[in-house]
């Protein structure tokens, strides 16, 4: 949704009505993965894509209805015998479901526009099929900013922004199913989907040493935002690290509290040194970094973790340090290790460590 925000409030500016569809599940191959979007105004503006143009058409029209009307619907697209190019679906032989929605000017939307031009991760949690009664209403939602409380509809819901928090961060949406009370058949489903909304990733690393210069490489190729912080003038230079966007000649735990560190910020601490580690730990780890991760053997790790302990860092903080850093694959070049602290780096992103 953050690549189609900018055409939202844009045209809700000039007094436009807006439509916002949504890829809540795939099945098979999809031209687009769960989370795409694509925005339409009552003027027949359009932003974004959900398919690369398979069933755009389609779904323009149904977006038109929806805002006339401002009802959300669930529509589901794909190939069946029955369909063939000339008619509407994906040619690829996929399964998706879009979910359309009006959108307007609420504090909801007001807190994500924040989120964005601040750069502090979101999530927006949205009900996309509801069996009616007492179960949430089509399209009520719930929107969580890093650092902030949840809002909407959905505030009723610990289980709901529950959730959404466990999936700040990261980068993958969810859908949560469950039944209503009594139903059987699948009309009776309440369903969730959570939507991540995650800014330009970044990464510190602490330690110009010789796996950093790798490390910054690789880390750009995923279009990472990386900043290398090392006092140390002769290590930390533009001539050793070129791909790294910025290079901070400070002691790393006060250049780490200037630093914008949330829950899209990935800390790796590669100095192997008491006077840098333990600081810069307790910095990444209190303002709440979405990955933490430190070289050293696992011998070393109880004397760190008490040091934690004498500067507050509770156990639940100190359980998230990924340490020794990165995946085992039995690297043992600066590349190798740089790879498998990387890997390590997204699997945690994307859930999966």
């Amino acid at each position: 949704m953050l690549d189609t925000l900018d055409d939202i409030t844009r045209w809700l500016g000039e007094g436009k009505r807006v439509a916002l569809a949504t890829v809540v599940s795939l099945v098979g191959s999809a031209p687009r993965g769960a989370g795409a979007t694509l925005v339409v105004s009552d003027a027949g503006d359009i932003a974004g894509s959900v398919s690369n143009g398979c069933v755009e058409p389609d779904v323009v029209e149904q977006a038109q209805r929806v805002i006339r009307t401002g009802k959300p619907r669930l529509l589901t697209y794909g190939v069946s015998e029955e369909q063939n190019y000339e008619r509407i679906g994906l040619s690829c032989g996929g399964e998706i479901r879009v979910f359309l929605e009006r959108v307007t000017r609420t504090p909801e939307l007001e807190a994500l526009e924040q989120a964005h031009r601040a750069g502090r991760p979101a999530v927006r949690a949205t009900v996309i099929a509801s069996p009616g009664g007492a179960a949430p209403a089509l399209g009520e939602s719930l929107t969580l900013v890093d650092g902030g409380e949840p809002s909407g509809a959905l505030v009723a819901s610990p289980s709901i922004a529950a959730r959404a928090r466990e999936l700040l961060g990261g980068a993958s949406p969810a859908t949560d199913s469950s039944a209503a009370d009594g139903a059987t058949e699948p009309e009776g489903a309440l369903e969730i989907f959570y939507q991540p909304l995650t800014p330009p990733r970044s990464l510190i690393i602490v330690g110009a040493g010789h796996i950093s210069i790798p490390l910054a490489a690789l880390a750009k190729v995923l279009g990472y935002q990386v900043t290398v912080v090392d006092p140390r003038e002769a290590f930390n230079t533009r001539e050793r690290l070129p791909a790294a966007d910025e290079l901070i000649l400070e002691w790393p735990d006060e250049a780490m509290e200037r630093l914008t560190i949330n829950a899209a910020t990935a800390v790796a601490i590669l100095t192997h040194d008491d006077k840098f580690d333990v600081p810069s730990l307790t910095v990444a780890l209190r303002k709440g970094a979405g990955y933490v991760g430190m070289v050293g053997s696992r011998g070393t790790r109880a004397k760190r973790d008490e040091a934690l302990r004498a500067n507050g860092i509770g156990e639940e903080l100190i359980a998230r340090i990924h340490g020794p850093i990165g995946i085992d694959i039995g690297a043992r070049t600066p590349d190798e290790i740089a790879l498998a602290i990387l890997a390590q780096i997204v699997a945690t992103a994307r859930g999966k460590a």
